[in-house]
């Protein structure tokens, strides 16, 4: 109950976000999706699209074929974590899980288990814009990270129209501005990576409306930039489809 009221709410700020969304887009072509996915992170780079997905016991990673969506990949995560967003480095793949505390570097190429590291609070989305990994929590906040030792370099609040926007998910950073989804939300989120404000918005309440089915869990989230053909990739928790988006101006 607790959550459908919340889930409720935060519809409702959405659809106030929803009225000043203004990048236009359009299907540019679509890819089937595992409806089993709980999907928490999502990256291309490769040749491939790299997926994390939630639930405590049932969390894993994979790697499809950017071409055709195939599954080429797959590595459970350890059944007492709770898998959450995932970012590239280098050679790797950095993942963090939900309210573990927990981060795990793992090797691209195979999904090998380099290390581990700790965090303060609740690992949400996560992506890199050359020079740090940008974490989300949750909150309003973004976190900078050191790559190497995952040390906070700074922080950033992300607000739209001087309030602050909570729930921010999962992330990309796209030609420089981070891209986010707002939990609960149909929209993604526009962001400075310097100032915090949300410059702008993308509303998916179409694509949502078709691959919810009824099931409140079934949220918007999961962003990857296809940085070679310009299009952004979407999908959400337990969707049937990805969506390759050609965005307007």
């Amino acid at each position: 109950m607790i959550a459908r009221l919340l889930a409720g709410l935060l519809l409702l700020i959405a659809g106030a976000h929803a009225a000043h969304a203004s990048i236009p887009w359009e299907i540019a072509r679509t890819l089937d999706h595992d409806t089993t996915a709980f999907t928490e992170g999502f990256f291309i780079a490769d040749g491939l699209i790299y997926e994390s997905t939630g639930l405590t016991g049932k969390s894993d990673l994979r790697a499809y074929r950017l071409e055709d969506g195939q599954l080429v990949r797959q590595k459970t995560i350890p059944p007492q974590l709770f898998g959450e967003g995932i970012a590239p480095w280098g050679s790797r793949l950095i993942s963090l899980t939900w309210r573990n505390g927990v981060g795990i570097v793992w090797h691209r190429e195979d999904f090998t288990e380099l290390r581990r590291f700790t965090y303060k609070g609740e690992g949400w989305g996560l992506t890199s814009d050359g020079r740090s990994l940008i974490m989300s929590d949750g909150t309003a906040a973004l976190r900078f990270l050191d790559p190497e030792t995952m040390e906070e370099r700074r922080s950033l609040n992300v607000t739209w129209q001087g309030q602050p926007v909570r729930f921010i998910n999962e992330l990309e950073y796209v030609d420089g501005k981070i891209y986010a989804n707002v939990w609960y939300s149909p929209l993604i989120a526009r962001i400075d990576p310097e100032s915090g404000v949300v410059d702008d918005w993308i509303n998916l309440a179409k694509l949502v409306e078709q691959n919810g089915g009824g099931n409140p869990e079934a949220v918007l989230n999961g962003i990857a930039w296809d940085a070679q053909a310009k299009l952004l990739y979407v999908t959400g928790k337990n969707w049937a489809h990805i969506y390759a988006l050609k965005l307007g101006e």
